[in-house]
């Protein structure tokens, strides 16, 4: 299978200090937002979510639209809660300053996390209620590459809940979903994510966290494991403490992951992609990606006005 490349992808060498002082560099963000709008795809849900509205096929905005319509479905089952909905929002925002595309560093980082995950002796790919909404399918097609266990691990923890994104995850595919009885905690939480399982998270030697807490991040990092992060923030503390920040929209994300992990590969290849990956010098290429395109689309709105 032929490894996947980015698409109107640019390189930057700029530091990470080039992007000004935080108060302008995200008042700049303020004003090129409202500027800003293309396409996201997401299409993959299982057959019992389907969605309950009806979204015209002409809509310049449809498949975003289409994705937080699942995920408030998902609300009022009870797989997500309306917060997840928060983070969705705050994600997006960054993908629009993106240009809603996968960035040459973002493709770098997951060329390095599927290395990891290929070359993991205990691999585990953690899921949320968010997570598991997005695109359950893709994260259950990793799994089966990369040879990965997938446990469930979620903030707001009931019985119910837990119950109804195992249910979920296994009518989408997976054989088998870890999480459910929980007989081990990560060190340092207090919270019911410190909640898991011996033979899934607590045993991992390579963990994939996609839409992750920092807090946890941390914490599975002080566990000297290795924590593959898929956060649409390059600032977040999550992207900041895990050993590979994807900055990414995690549909896109997996399936490049995907197309990695099942392409033509070593493991003396793959120990050699690792070796050459800083993570903070990656995701100082992200915010320089970011600065790039909203620079360009400010430039491309004054040509238009003039």
């Amino acid at each position: 299978m032929k490894a996947p490349t980015a698409k109107g992808q640019r390189t930057h060498k700029n530091t990470f200090q080039a992007a000004g002082t935080p108060a302008a560099y995200f008042s700049f963000i303020l004003h090129s937002y409202a500027i800003i709008g293309r396409r996201i795809g997401n299409k993959y849900v299982c057959r019992r979510h389907s969605l309950s509205v009806d979204i015209p096929k002409d809509h310049p905005r449809r498949d975003s639209l289409i994705v937080r319509e699942r995920l408030a479905e998902f609300v009022k089952k009870g797989l997500m809660t309306p917060t997840g909905l928060i983070a969705h929002g705050r994600g997006e925002a960054f993908d629009y300053l993106m240009g809603e595309r996968t960035t040459a560093a973002a493709l770098n980082a997951e060329r390095v996390a599927a290395a990891y995950l290929m070359n993991a002796k205990r691999p585990v790919i953690c899921v949320n209620g968010n997570a598991a909404a997005l695109n359950a399918k893709r994260l259950i097609e990793l799994a089966e590459a990369t040879g990965s266990k997938i446990e469930v691990n979620i903030f707001h923890r009931t019985e119910e809940r837990m119950k109804l994104l195992i249910d979920y995850m296994k009518e989408c595919g997976a054989p088998n979903v870890l999480g459910g009885d929980p007989d081990a905690r990560i060190p340092g939480l207090s919270s019911d994510r410190a909640l898991c399982t011996s033979e899934g998270i607590f045993a991992s030697d390579v963990i994939l966290v996609p839409i992750e807490d920092g807090d946890r991040a941390e914490a599975l990092v002080r566990m000297k494991k290795t924590v593959i992060a898929i956060d649409l923030n390059p600032l977040s503390r999550t992207s900041r403490m895990a050993t590979v920040s994807i900055n990414d929209e995690m549909s896109r994300a997996l399936a490049n992951m995907i197309g990695f992990a099942k392409g033509p590969s070593n493991k003396e290849k793959r120990n050699d992609i690792i070796s050459q990956f800083s993570n903070e010098e990656n995701i100082r290429a992200s915010v320089n990606e970011i600065r790039k395109y909203l620079l360009d689309a400010v430039s491309g709105e004054k040509n238009e006005r003039s």
